[in-house]
């Protein structure tokens, strides 16, 4: 069953469904949407997310958002998925009340996949349990105390992200500045392909943030911008009949030979190659 809320003047949509692979097509009719899933399912959940396969244990969730193309290779009832867009909650905006933004959201070359144990599992029905009956009350306070929920599950979500996903003993401001990092790249990647842009923007050297990104073992900051331009090439490639000159200008690339180069370094092989694999993975 599908709950929705929307609001006429904003644009606002709020929508959770407990079987979202075959509610799916009701959500696309909505752009801009930023979505949490979870496989409540006794089985896994198998899917594609932007052409690679991925595998949604029970009890796990992950996230996307309206830049991501996903998939279902399974014909699975109980995904649970909440839905919203940003005219209803701006994580960008609110980022101080919940701090998601490059964990749960945005700033990922792959989605964040969180396990949850017996306990969360309670907790987490709990929160279910109050949004359905939140949208059984139908007054002028409703919209308030969905976003209310929604951000006490994002922020849930968010904290066993840290946990999990991230490295023990990390200093608050420099898990801000990671994750400031990485969005930073997700916005800008298309025109700033050099570290030293990023830096600029928080105001730090690039020697700085390579010393940072090794001392916590995260992929450097010349491999975010590099894999994050060559995810987006993937996804052209993948869902477009665009070529890899039209890619390459696309991404901000002032000749294709270059744009060439640094798709194989990531893959080790050429747009040609990678889009013909796809193609004959498809038949």
């Amino acid at each position: 069953m599908i709950h929705t809320y929307k609001e006429s003047i904003s644009g606002a949509f709020f929508g959770l469904t407990s079987d979202y692979i075959h509610d799916v097509a009701y959500f696309k009719q909505y752009s801009g949407l930023i979505n949490i899933h979870w496989n409540r399912c006794v089985h896994s959940i198998w899917f594609r997310l932007d052409g690679a396969l991925m595998e949604l244990k029970p009890g796990q969730m992950t996230t996307t958002t309206y830049l991501n193309r996903m998939e279902f290779e399974s014909d699975s009832s109980m995904l649970t998925t909440f839905s919203f867009n940003r005219e209803f909650y701006c994580i960008i905006d609110h980022d101080h009340e919940v701090s998601c933004n490059g964990i749960l959201f945005f700033g990922n070359n792959t989605p964040p996949v969180i396990s949850l144990d017996e306990r969360e599992q309670v907790r987490f029905d709990l929160e279910f349990g109050m949004f359905e009956e939140e949208y059984k009350t139908r007054d002028r306070v409703q919209g308030e105390m969905l976003r209310t929920l929604l951000k006490r599950l994002i922020i849930r979500a968010t904290r066993l992200a840290k946990v999990q996903l991230w490295p023990e003993g990390i200093p608050d401001d420099q898990t801000d500045l990671i994750r400031k990092y990485n969005v930073l790249v997700d916005t800008h990647y298309r025109d700033k392909h050099l570290v030293a842009d990023y830096a600029d923007l928080l105001f730090k050297s690039p020697k700085t943030l390579t010393n940072m990104f090794k001392k916590y073992d995260q992929p450097s900051p010349l491999q975010i911008i590099q894999n994050r331009i060559v995810l987006e090439a993937k996804r052209l490639l993948m869902y477009t009949d665009k070529t890899a000159k039209e890619i390459a200008l696309e991404l901000g690339f002032t000749d294709a030979g270059t744009f060439h180069r640094s798709f194989k370094k990531v893959t080790n092989a050429t747009p040609q190659e990678f889009k013909k694999s796809f193609e004959l993975e498809k038949v």
